[in-house]
């Protein structure tokens, strides 16, 4: 890692850092004002919207435990980091607010089967009201400091602030239809925006354990990468891009490249230390493997097969492209890739049927033909 690298790594926790402490701080307050408030006027959507404060509060004390432990140097256990900590203070952050859900829903039941009469006043409206607002103005903040840094404890912690405005919001509608209508409803409105909450949660946790599993590479950032490496004299194709997410904006990969086949040993010494170093500087990716493709090019009668086999293989449904394309006669062997895209109900089908197909064209050689994958594709 470069020095301006380290800089802006030391930026970006510093900013989760501070954006936390800013939500504990408000969360905390109101809190306290909430429960007070709560207690005073018998409102128990007041008080669990309080308590509901109190494990945002205890989100963002765990988003600045996981920025922390994510922040470590890489050592002889974890080479690549601790990065992926950031994804797991997520998920933490999700089962709260799944928690808080669950919670809120069996407390509004308890009041709907044994309702109490609350009693309000014009001062903890006031109070219910400024914390709709704060938590709105909060929840915005939070959560576009999250996208700005890529953090999605910082995202989760956003959106769960803003359905906490909802919450509040609603006991404000409830205490207002009491006051003039003498109807409570606040029980029934809690049980139903429980189910948001939970609902909510649940999105948050499924999004973050996709995460952890490993999704497709980010298309954009595949596609730049391949434009960065084919910028180069002598490549003339990049494919096989395989990313490897270790942590938000951490990313180590490998990719394949088509060169001549007239190229030395320290050409392509030269051309790969070019390759790596430059999608370093301009996409902060470390590519820790570039393969080689040799491709034919002193040989007509090969250049005209090759786009022969690529007409046969694009014949078939799904597939995307051919690459690595080389061709030996005096063996009589024939190598090259083929991709299938996922939307295929048969993968392997359709790469069966390709190699029947080229064998059948081609009878005298030797295939030695690979399905690959598109790991970026859409």
């Amino acid at each position: 890692m470069n020095r301006t690298e380290d800089k802006n790594s030391a930026s970006r926790e510093k900013t989760i850092v501070r954006t936390s402490v800013i939500g504990i701080a408000a969360n905390v307050l109101l809190a306290a004002f909430k429960a007070v408030t709560g207690l005073m006027t018998n409102s128990i959507a007041i008080v669990l919207d309080a308590v509901n404060n109190i494990s945002d509060a205890g989100s963002s004390i765990i988003t600045i435990v996981g920025t922390k432990l994510a922040a470590k140097e890489p050592d002889k256990k974890h080479p690549f980091g601790y990065g992926r900590i950031e994804y797991l203070s997520a998920m933490v952050i999700s089962v709260i607010v799944l928690y808080a859900g669950v919670t809120s829903f069996v407390e509004s039941v308890k009041k709907i089967i044994a309702p109490e009469t609350p009693d309000y006043n014009i001062v903890s409206l006031i109070i219910v009201g400024v914390a709709v607002i704060v938590k709105i103005v909060l929840g915005r903040y939070v959560k576009g400091v999250g996208e700005k840094v890529n953090s999605d404890s910082l995202i989760n912690s956003g959106e769960d602030a803003t359905l906490d405005s909802v919450i509040s919001a609603s006991t404000l509608v409830a205490a207002v239809i009491f006051l003039v209508f003498h109807i409570s409803l606040e029980a029934w409105l809690g049980a139903i925006i429980s189910v948001v909450i939970v609902k909510s949660g649940f999105e948050m946790l499924k999004d973050t354990i996709s995460q952890i599993l490993g999704e497709r590479n980010d298309a954009e950032l595949a596609q730049s990468i391949k434009d960065t490496i084919r910028e180069f004299d002598g490549v003339q194709g990049a494919y096989d891009l395989v990313l490897n997410n270790y942590g938000p904006d951490t990313w180590n990969g490998s990719v394949h490249i088509e060169v001549p086949d007239t190229y030395t040993a320290d050409q392509l010494d030269k051309l790969i230390r070019g390759i790596t170093m430059k999608v370093i500087e301009k996409h902060n990716v470390i590519l820790t493997a570039v393969g080689i493709y040799s491709i034919n090019t002193r040989d007509e009668d090969i250049i005209r097969i090759r786009e022969r086999v690529s007409e046969i293989a694009l014949a078939h449904d799904h597939v995307k492209q051919t690459h690595g394309f080389y061709l030996d006669k005096e063996s009589k062997s024939m190598r090259f890739d083929v991709l299938i895209s996922f939307n295929a109900a048969d993968r392997r089908a359709v790469y069966a049927d390709v190699v029947k197909d080229v064998q059948k064209e081609y009878p005298d050689y030797e295939l030695q033909i690979a399905m690959d994958t598109d790991f970026s594709e859409k």
